[in-house]
């Protein structure tokens, strides 16, 4: 079957499938499924609790600075 052969119906289906399946693959986790080492979970987890207790992190213009990317 040919494009010029769908109805305006078959062919929104088929572009409204298209997307979805587009962005499927660009939302798609790479790491699913994957088991976290456990000290890359502890580091997540202590991460969270100094956010939680109001710390604050690296100031996006001190990593800029730090990695050269700042004029």
């Amino acid at each position: 079957m040919q494009v010029k052969d769908l109805t305006t119906e078959e062919l929104k289906a088929l572009i409204r499938e298209t997307v979805l399946e587009t962005l499927e693959d660009f939302l798609e986790d790479p790491d699913e499924g994957r088991e976290i080492r456990p000290e890359v979970k502890q580091q997540l987890i202590k991460s969270m609790q100094r956010t939680q207790a109001g710390e604050r992190g690296v100031p996006l213009e001190e990593v800029a600075k730090r990695l050269g990317l700042t004029k």
